[in-house]
């Protein structure tokens, strides 16, 4: 009974296991900076309006990028930038199939002074 209970507590913790990922670029700004570095789980629930997802990106499958859910429709999910002007997201490739989100940005590890949960998206423009 106690290997069944170690086998299913280790296939848990593979199946959350964070995936590390370092942002590139100032799409995602005020909310993520380039140079910081963030957790993303894996997530088996339909992502939600609001959250920062990390998705295949559908002009080149390999590369991840990190967006915020605009909308969830039939056709997919609508992810955008939170800085508009140097975001290349679904205003450009349209939506993404929800199969191709790889998990959801949950933490900010690094740099220190900038570790903590993601918070809301910004209120207004970006600075």
């Amino acid at each position: 009974m106690a290997l069944a209970a170690a086998v299913a507590g280790a296939a848990a913790l593979a199946v959350v296991r964070p995936r590390r990922l370092e942002v590139v670029g100032l799409s995602m700004r005020p909310t993520l900076e380039a140079g910081d570095c963030v957790l993303a789980v894996r997530t088996w629930r339909r992502p939600r309006p609001g959250q920062l997802v990390v998705v295949a990106d559908p002009r080149e499958p390999s590369r991840l990028v990190v967006k915020r859910v605009a909308a969830v429709t039939e056709s997919g999910l609508t992810v955008l930038g939170d800085n508009p002007e140097a975001s290349t997201d679904s205003r450009e490739f349209g939506a993404v199939p929800a199969a191709s989100v790889r998990g959801r940005v949950v933490y900010r590890y690094s740099p220190p002074a900038r570790r903590g949960r993601i918070g809301p998206p910004p209120a207004g423009p970006v600075p």
